[in-house]
């Protein structure tokens, strides 16, 4: 176990989400000049007969927006760990040339990286209607998604269609989180610090991973309850009654009203996040019959060029492994 910061967090990184609803100044409008130079950027890619994800960020030219794409990977890692970009006009766009555009703007932030044991660089994320609910990942399906942290530096999500109802996009400051911990729970900090086994439902792993790490003057956490409880019952080493306060704690503290951000992520929207410093969720959600106008995000996992150093007993994925590389993971 590695340091425990015993000093609150200070900074952007440590919002309140009653705070932000009265300053939307974590929202990025795109101008039209910004519109048009993405959209040439589109045409140019198209022209050479490529899709998305397999074209560079040569193929993709916006030189036009070097300024822009500096903020939002600044801001990602040195601001508020999350981003909202409005107002891309998607209704021109078929959703392959959505795609375009949306993997186009990620490979000049960072590289995409893969999000499941097939490969993925572009995952979808829907409701497939799976029967057995237990073999597919909660982003397949209609339920409720719970806070967590993806494998990798960030992650985006553009919208394409919105549901009939419900699917609020929800987030939550890891920091905020930590300060209120340090303030209120202090006694929970050196459990938290403690790596746990976190399942991956067979996409690699599982893992040992803490909740919270700090290391090279920076704190990132990292938190699945539901892939924590699986892997621990999975290993026959079920959780602590003290391990399990601990995880209460954090769930209260995560949906808290104060402390949370909701968003209903319009068509065209891109939402992108810092894992280490910032968890996500979504709400339940009622689809459309019509499968042309269900409920569909496209997400994207990135590595970026500004990341932090992450401590040994916190290990960094950036991507899970291919199948054929996971032989002995544990299966869903």
């Amino acid at each position: 176990m590695g340091i425990i910061l015993k000093e609150k967090i200070q900074g952007s990184a440590a919002w309140k989400g009653k705070e932000l609803l009265q300053d939307n100044s974590w929202i990025y409008y795109w101008s039209k000049e910004a519109i048009v130079s993405l959209e040439n950027a589109l045409h140019h890619v198209q022209q050479k007969g490529l899709r998305a994800p397999d074209f560079t960020k040569e193929d993709f030219p916006i030189p036009s927006l070097t300024d822009e794409i500096a903020y939002f990977v600044d801001e990602l890692e040195n601001g508020r760990g999350f981003l909202l970009l409005r107002g891309l006009p998607i209704e021109r766009y078929t959703d392959e040339q959505a795609s375009i555009i949306y993997y186009g703007l990620g490979l000049h932030m960072g590289i995409p990286v893969t999000q499941n044991a097939k490969g993925d660089l572009l995952g979808h994320v829907k409701n497939i209607e799976a029967k057995d609910t237990k073999t597919v990942r909660v982003y397949e399906t209609s339920e409720r998604l719970p806070y967590h942290a993806d494998l990798s530096d960030v992650v985006g999500l553009l919208s394409l269609r919105k549901a009939k109802s419900g699917g609020l996009s929800s987030l939550a400051s890891a920091m905020t989180l930590y300060n209120e911990i340090l303030e209120k729970y202090p006694e929970y900090l050196g459990i938290l610090y403690r790596p746990v086994l976190m399942d991956n439902l067979g996409d690699g792993g599982p893992d040992f991973t803490p909740i919270f790490s700090y290391h090279a003057g920076k704190l990132s956490s990292r938190y699945m309850r539901g892939y924590i409880e699986l892997a621990h019952e999975k290993a026959g080493n079920p959780l602590s009654k003290v391990e399990m306060e601990a995880y209460d704690i954090i769930d209260s503290i995560l949906h808290d009203e104060d402390n949370r951000l909701d968003m209903l992520l319009e068509p065209g929207d891109i939402q992108f996040a810092n894992n280490y410093t910032v968890f996500h969720s979504r709400t339940q959600f009622e689809d459309y019959e019509e499968l042309e106008l269900r409920r569909h995000l496209l997400r994207l996992w990135l590595k970026m060029p500004n990341a932090r150093e992450l401590a040994p007993d916190f290990p960094g994925r950036n991507g899970i492994p291919k199948r054929e590389e996971t032989a002995g993971a544990i299966k869903a």
